[in-house]
């Protein structure tokens, strides 16, 4: 089908583990004979511990109080209260049982972490390492115990449990035997949980029980700074790493003078305090964050030695920075500022990659196309997939660090509307996302979102295509570097030192692929014999044979140990002021050849790497706010996804209505993350509920969406046009165009696995639509006079051109099927309708009784001297404004119109009687009214019979000696009527009635005869009818009529046509609607 890409990926559930992790352990490190075999094993039990690490900082994020379910015991119940505390305590023992784990496991780690990095520290060197690799393994598991400490710190529910756990083992332990193991159990895990920085202080007390660990430290630091200010890190969740262990690794590099001293002389105190001040906040949790300031301004009062660092310890807090700085943060942060450099990025990304993919589709069709052809295609291909990973990795952490801006400034004046005067209190989390994002910022944030899902579903798409493309690359890559930069190097610049020429020869042995070049030439001869300039160059052809994660690993550790010796006291940095004597272009070619080294992994996960970085379910979690406010869970308005949808559907900005479902996507990464990651089934069922009551929502609002304007279209439409010309504001009467094609388009809507037909949901909302609207507008109508038929007339001709107007995207039922299904005229016998009902009611006892005809102007008007029959009326209830004609001015604008036809009856009414009865009830008006003048003559005859009584037998010719008042006086005087008067009145108003009911059906008449002249008119010319020169119509044609012909036209051009079946069917009828 035509069905458009408005979602993101399609969330697999899949925890399965990808080549950056090496899936078999770095087993095969050791056929390189590299010495590695203690480092590989360190790492291997240090990304053990991390994922270790991370089940724990999931359990204890998700953790949530047990207290607040406790039941309270009625006073008639305390004799029970020793069960109820047996019960709470055998509940907390499990929760408190999973805190004694992460106890024991975040010593265990602190301690094999001090250890591994003494091992690495030694000065006599005796094994090799710490790799590159090794050091990602020591920040990430830093970091982890980092993460576990700052919740524990953060989580105020845990030493609340904690404090009813104690409580209650204190009442059943009474009953106990040898209860101090549990007594000491139970005073150790209170000062773990109570003492903030607890897990910090135990890993310092662990490095430094030998002093041999600075070393290292420092090392780890000058990486930390190094990758941050060279943005080595092609993932945002690396360079979030850096950041937050960053203060962590100076607070316990600098345990005394002389090592701050140290520290400082290789990593310049302002390189420190640059990176500190451009990120004042940063991302923990979804909704808990860092600041570095604050962090090493409290670690201060716990390691002392720290505390005379003035430098990093005035650093300002996220609420402490100054207003003038407090700008620039704003500038920095807020995705706002930065969208003109995003569109412009996105733009131009999107049309470049789609440039070389149409080059890539090219060349896989073409047959022996030049290698350097191909070798150009396949490398712009990668260059364009690593500047995409670069610009997802960017966007998607811009979201993470304003989200963690917006919690350090939360709002501090939410704004009250009308439906929150009883109740001006407000949430915490309500502060910092619902009433912190201005609508400018939204649809920000919902746009860049967009450009996210986009881009990621674009590269996504074509992972096939790519793939062999990007093997090939980085081969050719990898190739180029050990084949022939190295050989240049081996032959030049390190041909007389033995030590650096092992190592390049190491390079090669474990990557090169000689069976790929064809001009091989034995490596020990390279060194040997000098070569020509022609000869010096290897010519390989490019295979899509990809390194492994292990050879990458080595190849980092060897240009690690060329460049610095072995010497982790090198000043200068990596590849800073090098000492090993290598030329500067050499030592740059390494340095470039080893930052592409840690991209490598990242494309040949292609599918992974781009699920990390379009994976923005952290905008939905909210638990740490949740249990700071004490609720079971939040309304919907405050969640962040639906509050971007809602943007969508309130502003109705038509640049975003195609973007509508891109924030359900946020509900897919967000059920994703809580089962693979922080595996808690209860948090897949909160999403799974909110998504349900969204996604109704999303449907019923979308509904009243496109109903409104495509109802303010057809209002607009029927609108008198100069009626609009003649307004001064006249611009207000027309729509804003919107687009709904996408929408309607969607057949297949992926939400948590399920797949969901919108257009279908849609359609059936909107046939409930429009029924509900004809019942509103017939039910207003009833609570009418007969003078709202004219607006009744012109709302529904509003509805029946909103209707057709959807049905050409939609497969809305019949208008007149459902016309007459809510008028209940749906039976072949029945010919009474609610709106002839409703006339006919109307007439009988408001219009017959209480109009007067004006004959002048043929219309009828309501008596000034008082109802006859006076009729009970209640106000009609007040429908949504969609009900009327969309939009609130063209709502106005048309009850103006129809107000010029409220104080009377005339014309105008009975054309709209007419169109709205129809042939099929206009007779039963007219027998009804009929058999009222009959009913009336009846009920008049004896009353004209007892007024003929009150007259005398005979009257004389009366004398004019009296003039005509005399004559009166005289006739008033005979006449004995005032005995009757109640009878005369009776019978004036019956002939009045009576009379009335007539001149109706005259109008009546009148229309009926314009509309038959009108429809003749139209219809003549193709019954080959024309007015003759006396006046009379005549044929114009003597056989064929312009219809006929076309009849015979259209009946000869199917019945030839191959795909009609059965032509001889439509002859027969054409035949015989010529003869009809």
């Amino acid at each position: 089908d035509e069905q458009p890409d408005v979602q993101g990926l399609a969330v697999l559930l899949s925890s399965e583990r990808y080549a950056t992790n090496s899936p078999i352990e770095y087993s095969d490190v050791a056929a390189y004979r590299l010495s590695l075999g203690e480092d590989t094993k360190a790492i291997n039990q240090l990304n053990a511990l991390i994922q270790e690490g991370k089940e724990m900082a999931s359990l204890l994020y998700t953790y949530r109080s047990c207290v607040k379910a406790l039941p309270q015991l009625p006073d008639s119940m305390k004799h029970s209260q020793a069960d109820l505390y047996l019960e709470t305590y055998q509940v907390l023992d499990l929760e408190m049982s999973r805190l004694r784990e992460i106890q024991r496991w975040q010593a265990s780690a602190a301690s094999k972490l001090a250890a591994d990095m003494q091992r690495f520290s030694r000065p006599e060197r005796l094994v090799n390492g710490p790799t590159v690799t090794h050091f990602w393994s020591m920040l990430k598991l830093l970091d982890v115990l980092l993460q576990l400490d700052h919740l524990k710190n953060a989580k105020a529910s845990i030493p609340n449990d904690f404090s009813w756990y104690k409580r209650t083992f204190t009442q059943v332990s009474t009953q106990w035997q040898d209860t101090d193991t549990m007594r000491e159990e139970l005073d150790d895990l209170q000062i773990f949980l109570s003492t903030r920085w607890a897990i910090l202080l135990n890993l310092h007390a662990e490095m430094f029980r030998t002093n041999t660990v600075e070393d290292i430290l420092q090392v780890l630091i000058v990486f930390c700074v190094e990758s941050l200010e060279l943005d080595f890190a092609l993932l945002f969740p690396e360079r979030h790493t850096l950041l937050r262990v960053l203060p962590v690794l100076v607070v316990l590099a600098t345990s005394s003078e002389k090592e701050s001293e140290s520290l400082y002389k290789r990593v310049k105190i302002n390189r420190l305090l640059n990176i500190f001040k451009n990120d004042p906040v940063i991302p923990a949790f979804p909704d808990l964050h860092l600041s570095p300031a604050a962090m090493l301004k409290e670690l201060s009062s716990y390691f002392q030695n720290f505390s005379s660092q003035i430098r990093l310890l005035t650093l300002p807090a996220p609420h402490e920075i100054p207003p003038r700085e407090l700008q620039d943060y704003q500038r920095h942060y807020l995705i706002l500022n930065h969208m003109g450099t995003i569109r412009a990025e996105h733009d131009d990304f999107s049309i470049r990659f789609a440039s070389a993919m149409n080059q890539m589709i090219t060349l896989k069709s073409s047959d022996g196309a030049d290698n350097d052809w191909s070798r150009d295609i396949k490398g712009n291909m990668y260059d364009t997939v690593v500047e995409g990973f670069q610009l997802l990795s960017r966007w998607t952490g811009r979201i993470w660090e304003q989200c963690a801006w917006k919690f350090s400034r939360p709002c501090k004046e939410p704004p009250i509307s009308d439906s929150q005067q009883d109740s001006a209190t407000f949430f915490d989390y309500e502060k910092v996302v619902r009433w912190n994002y201005t609508a400018e910022e939204r649809r920000a944030l919902l746009e860049l979102i967009g450009y996210i899902k986009s881009i990621g579903l674009m590269m996504q798409h074509c992972d096939t295509l790519v793939s062999e493309a990007l093997w090939e690359t980085i081969h050719m890559e990898v190739q180029d570097f050990v084949q022939d930069k190295l050989d240049t190097m081996l032959r030049t610049t390190f041909r007389k030192k033995k030590d650096l020429s092992r190592i390049l020869s190491d390079m090669r042995t474990l990557s090169a692929d000689w069976m790929a070049n064809t001009s091989k030439a034995d490596p020990e001869q390279h060194s040997l014999h000098q070569e020509t300039e022609e000869m010096r160059q290897s010519t390989f052809y490019p295979r899509p044979v990809a390194p492994t994660a292990a050879q990458i690993h080595c190849l980092q550790f060897l240009i690690c140990e060329l460049v610095s010796g072995g010497n982790l006291r090198k000043p200068g940095g990596l590849f800073g002021n090098s000492s090993s004597g290598i030329p500067v272009e050499d030592l740059k070619q390494l340095e470039t050849f080893f930052y592409k080294l840690s991209f490598f992994l990242h494309i040949l996960d292609f599918t992974a790497t781009i699920g990390t970085l379009t994976d923005l379910g952290f905008l939905w979690f909210r638990e740490f706010y949740l249990e700071s406010s004490r609720v079971i869970q939040f309304p919907i308005e405050c969640s962040l996804p639906w509050m971007l949808v809602d943007h969508v559907i309130e502003s109705q900005d038509a640049g975003l209505l195609e973007s509508i479902l891109i924030p359900l996507d946020l509900y897919n990464d967000s059920a994703q993350h809580a089962l693979t990651y922080l595996k808690q089934r209860f948090l897949y069922d909160e999403i799974e509920a909110e998504v349900d009551l969204s996604f109704d929502l999303l449907v019923q609002k979308l509904n009243e969406v496109i109903f409104t304007y495509y109802k303010s279209c057809a209002a607009s439409t029927l609108l008198d046009s100069s009626f609009t010309y003649a307004c001064d504001d006249g611009e207000k009467y027309f729509v804003k165009p919107l687009r709904f094609d996408a929408i309607f388009k969607l057949r297949r809507v992926m939400i948590l696995g399920r797949t969901i037909d919108l257009r279908s949901l849609i359609t059936q909302r909107m046939n409930k639509l429009f029924r509900e609207n004809i019942d509103f507008l017939l039910e207003r109508f009833e609570y009418g006079d007969l003078c709202g038929v004219v607006e009744l007339q012109q709302l529904l001709d509003i509805l029946e051109l909103t209707h057709q107007s959807i049905s050409r995207f939609l497969e809305l039922d019949s208008y007149s099927l459902m016309i007459s299904e809510m008028q209940e005229n749906l039976s072949l016998v029945s010919y009474s309708s609610r709106i002839s009902s409703q006339i006919w009611n109307e007439m009988q006892t408001d219009f017959l009784p209480n109009f007067i005809l004006c004959n002048t102007t043929q219309r009828f008007v309501r008596s000034l001297k008082g109802a006859h029959h006076s009729s009970q009326r209640s106000d009609a209830s007040t429908g949504k404004p969609y009900f009327y004609c969309g939009s609130h001015d063209l709502t106005m604008a048309y009850q103006g119109l129809a107000g010029l036809y409220r104080d009377f009856f005339g014309i105008p009414h009975m054309f709209a009687v007419v169109k709205l009865l129809g042939s099929r009830s206009l007779p039963g008006i007219i027998r009804a009214l009929l058999d009222h003048i009959s009913s009336k003559i009846t009920a008049m005859v004896p009353k004209v019979t007892g007024l003929q009584e009150a007259l005398p037998k005979s009257i004389g010719l009366l004398s004019f000696d009296g003039g005509i008042a005399g004559c009166q006086k005289i006739i008033h005087e005979i006449l004995t009527w005032e005995a009757k008067s109640d009878v005369k009145v009776e019978v004036l108003h019956d002939l009045k009635e009576i009379g009335s009911a007539l001149y109706w059906m005259s109008l009546l008449d009148i229309v009926l005869r314009q509309i038959d002249t009108t429809q003749f008119m139209q219809s003549a010319p193709w019954l080959g009818l024309v007015p003759g020169n006396d006046g009379q119509v005549k044929h114009a044609y003597s056989d064929n009529t312009p219809f006929t012909t076309l009849l015979s036209a259209a009946t000869s051009a199917v019945a030839s046509s191959p795909a009609c079946a059965n032509p001889s069917s439509y002859l027969v009828m054409s035949k015989q609607a010529e003869a009809a």
